[in-house]
Order: structure tokens, then C-alpha cells, then sequence
């Protein structure tokens, strides 16, 4: 039996990263409400008080990009700038131009925006098919964020983080060995009555208590304060949080952000395909676990290479599975962009607690092969 320890985190809708993501898609999803072709390429920088907002738009949309960011943040709960931010008086500054003509020449007749490498990848540890690690962090960070505003943990701010770190026995996750929550509070709380509260209201009711056991270790803000927070206690910057947003480290990662970015861009539409094909290849009994990396010349439209990787899990020759890929499925920009139907106002709801995993989404249906 090959005994390890795998750790994942995730953050709540609050940390400073996950505010600019959450700005940069609104944005994104404004734009193609108004116009379904528009070109956003929108990166969101978060510091004391105030909002940097830069890149290209290239739309027919009309949009209010100071009025979305306010919005923004006053939907996540941010209205104290003494301890995070004040979403009605922090200065928001802008600089955003249109998407180079260079780029556009390639885009526009079907090509990809850019070079590089995406991944994509699925198991069966979720009902899911998730690592086991993530899925469960993304879980407890929702539920953060739920107590937060239905008022059951009412004295919790909007910044967190969650890690758990997951003991497998023959590559199957056994048991939970720590879970530890980090989450801004107010200043007047206990950290007793802290732990007790996230330990209740939070921990038991997300996770199954089979994977706890005494050995279990759980902490709570382990500092034993955290009141400063948000983009006062840390900067925040669009795509900084990548392996959140997919796999939590258990698969690799071609290092392009997500957020902010409409769905010519192969970063975002390449890697949510991949896993659309990945997660069919686990369900149809190909394999237990699957990852896939695809690559991509700028204004280029078929991929340069395809890889599998199913880690000798595999019920059939890898090399079929490839095949089987190449038939079924259009890889190029624009067939990836018809297959997902990525040219609608969905991406808000990608931005927090992961890009997979939400059965609702276009790429997490799966397809007979």
C-alpha cells in the first residue's frame, strides 16, 4: 500500500486575488451580455482604498466599468476601509485600450490569441471527479462564505482561506489529516467562540465524518488574529490564484490565467474543453484517471501537439483514447468557442470556489465516446 499526504487550499470570495478576478469576469460578462463577440482581455489590481483596472476591450458593449467594480465590492460585503476596503469611497482608476491589431489579425480569422500549453484533468476520488483535496476546500470556502451572509456566523468579514491536506492509502483519499481555516473577523470576537462556531457550523456540516477521525488535526486563524484584511492586508491582482481555480496542485497547470478573459483566448476556453474531455473520458470507464495537455501557435487553428497521461489506469491503449479525442471533438478556437457556447455571460459564475466541479457548467457535462 503507497501511503501519501496531498494538500490543496482555496479562498473565499473576500481574499484581495479573488475580489479582481471576480471584478475582471464582471466586466467580461457585462460586455457579452450587451455584445456576444467582444474581445476583453481585463486584469484588475487591488490595494489599499483603491481599484486598478487596465487592458483591452474591443466591443460594441457600452459599460460602466467604475460603477461594476463598486458593485463588485459591495456584493462581497466590503464597506470598511479601516479594516479592507470601502466600496463607496475607494478610488477606482482605469486604463484600458483595445486589443492589438497584431493579435486581432490571427483572432479574427479563427486562430488562437496566443501560444501556449493547457491541461486538463478528471478522477474518480468526487462524485465530481475532482482530487478529492480541492473539492473539499472549495466546499469549506463556500461555506465560509455562506455563514457570512446569512448572518449564522455574523461577526465573520469577507477575506478567508481554507487548506486540507488529505491522507491517500493506494492513491484512494482515507482520511482528512488537518483542515486548517484562516477567515477575517471582527475585532470584538473570541477566537474561542471562533472555533467553535467554523468547527459547527462550517467544518461538520461540509464535510462527511467518516474522513475525521481523533487524529484529525483542525485549526482555526492559528495567528489567533486576523481583523486587517482584504485588499488592506494584502494586494489582490487578477489570475494569481490559477491552481485554486483548477485542480489544487494535483494536476499541472499551462500557467494561464482564466479570469477577465472572453473565450478567444485558448487559456481559459482550451482548459475548460480539456476538462470537458478529460471528465468524459473518467465517466465513460476509459480510465480512473485522466490527464490531457494540448498546445497552441498564435493565429494558428488546430493544436500543435495533444498528450494524454492516464497514470496506468487506463481500461484501453492510451493511443485509442487519442483517437477517439481527435473524432469526437473540434480543438480549434472557434469549434471549442460553438461546442461550449462560450460566447455567453457565464463567467462569474466560474470565478470563486473553482472553475470545475459545478455540474451547471457547459464543459462539466459529460458525453458518451
Amino acid at each position: 500500500m503507497k501511503n501519501y499526504y496531498f494538500t490543496s487550499e482555496s479562498v473565499t470570495e473576500g481574499h484581495p486575488d479573488k475580489v479582481c478576478d471576480l471584478i475582471s469576469d464582471t466586466i467580461l460578462d457585462e460586455c457579452l451580455k450587451q455584445d456576444k463577440y467582444s474581445r476583453v482581455a481585463i486584469e484588475t489590481f487591488a490595494s489599499k482604498n483603491l481599484i486598478t483596472i487596465a487592458g483591452q476591450l474591443t466591443t460594441n458593449a457600452k459599460v460602466n466599468v467604475e460603477q461594476l467594480a463598486r458593485n463588485v465590492l459591495k456584493e462581497i460585503g466590503y464597506d470598511n476601509e479601516n479594516t479592507d476596503i470601502d466600496y463607496r469611497t475607494c478610488k477606482i482608476e482605469t486604463n484600458i485600450t483595445k486589443q492589438s491589431l497584431d493579435i486581432a489579425m490571427g483572432v479574427d480569422v479563427g486562430g488562437a490569441g496566443d501560444q501556449g500549453i493547457m491541461f486538463g484533468y478528471a478522477s474518480d476520488e468526487t462524485k465530481e471527479l475532482m482530487p478529492f483535496a480541492i473539492a473539499i476546500s472549495h466546499k469549506l470556502a463556500k461555506r465560509l462564505t455562506e455563514v457570512r451572509k446569512n448572518k449564522k456566523i455574523d461577526y465573520l468579514r469577507p477575506d478567508g482561506k481554507v487548506q486540507v491536506t488529505v491522507e491517500y492509502q493506494d492513491d484512494i483519499p482515507k482520511r482528512i489529516d488537518t483542515i486548517l481555516i484562516s477567515n477575517q473577523h471582527l475585532d470584538s470576537i473570541d477566537l474561542d467562540t471562533m472555533k467553535k462556531d467554523i468547527i459547527e457550523k462550517v467544518i461538520y456540516e461540509v464535510v462527511d465524518k467518516k474522513y475525521i477521525d481523533e487524529n484529525t488535526k483542525i485549526y482555526i486563524n492559528p495567528t489567533g488574529r486576523f481583523v486587517i484584511g482584504g485588499p488592506l492586508g494584502d494586494t489582490g491582482l487578477t489570475g494569481r490564484k490559477i491552481i485554486v481555480d483548477t485542480y489544487g496542485g494535483y494536476s499541472k497547470h499551462g500557467g494561464g490565467a482564466f479570469s477577465g478573459k472572453d473565450a478567444s483566448k485558448v487559456d481559459r476556453s482550451s482548459a475548460y474543453m480539456l476538462r470537458h474531455i478529460a471528465k468524459s473520458i473518467v465517466a465513460n470507464g476509459l480510465s480512473r484517471k485522466c490527464e490531457l495537455q494540448v498546445s497552441y501557435a498564435i493565429g494558428m487553428e488546430e493544436p500543435l501537439s495533444i498528450f494524454i497521461n492516464t497514470f496506468a489506469t487506463n481500461t484501453i491503449p492510451e493511443e485509442e483514447i487519442i483517437k477517439k479525442i481527435k473524432e469526437k471533438f473540434d480543438l480549434t478556437p472557434n469549434g471549442i468557442i460553438e461546442y461550449l457556447n462560450l460566447r455567453e455571460p457565464i463567467y462569474t459564475k466560474t470565478t470563486n470556489y473553482g472553475h470545475f466541479g459545478d455540474k451547471d457548467l457547459p464543459w462539466e457535462k459529460v458525453v458518451k465516446l
